[in-house]
């Protein structure tokens, strides 16, 4: 079944969240995050990273106490 939604209804509060290696960031953060092999970064519905947080359900609480809405990108 395919239902067309019309996602700018959602606004601009959509952010996504999605999963990052930590191999894959600047020293400086890779320094930050300890010996965590993942964190996850926060994103607005532009692109722009807004987040980088510790696990996706910090992620979550953390979009949803600014008023946003987060979604997972896979």
């Amino acid at each position: 079944m395919s239902v067309k939604h019309d996602l700018n209804s959602i606004g601009d509060n959509l952010v996504y969240v999605k999963a990052v290696a930590v191999a894959d960031l600047p020293k400086d953060v890779r320094e930050q995050a300890g010996d965590m092999d993942e964190i996850y970064a926060v994103h607005s519905s532009d692109g722009e990273q807004i987040a980088l947080v510790a696990d996706k359900r910090l992620a979550f609480v953390l979009a949803r106490q600014h008023d946003m809405s987060p979604v997972t990108v896979h």
